[in-house]
């Protein structure tokens, strides 16, 4: 399986990655949305797409709301039926951020900061991967 990790915390990053390596995921990093954005293209382009990517929503440069959005309109733009899965990463946890990356930006799922690692591999479970 692989992933792309979008997230600012370089703690939070090594953690992610240390947890999906550990089970055989192929991860990739990036520090903002604008890295994401072009992940996913060059993924797509060398016809090697993610399964997952983990956003924060609050990075510098480009959000991860605005990133989740981009990702989305590619994926429209190129006809791709079966969405990646995008779970949003967050210390925001009120309901106005939790609408707006489900239905305006079309997240696969939500999980709030702190976070541990059962969190991630319950996820992961739910979408089949585990």
């Amino acid at each position: 399986m692989k992933c792309l990790i979008v997230e600012d915390d370089t703690h939070i990053q090594a953690m992610l990655k240390t947890l999906l390596t550990i089970h055989d995921w192929e991860c990739d990093c990036v520090l903002n949305g604008l890295g994401a954005i072009d992940a996913f293209a060059h993924a797509g382009k060398n016809k090697e797409p993610y399964d997952v990517i983990f956003m924060d929503i609050m990075m510098p440069f480009m959000d991860g709301m605005e990133a989740l959005k981009q990702i989305r309109e590619i994926e429209h733009d190129l006809g791709i039926e079966e969405e990646v899965k995008i779970i949003m990463l967050t210390a925001l946890n009120d309901p106005d951020t939790v609408f707006n990356a489900y239905y305006q930006g079309g997240a696969s799922a939500y999980i709030p900061k702190p976070f541990d690692q059962e969190d991630i591999l319950k996820e992961l479970k739910k979408f089949g991967f585990f």
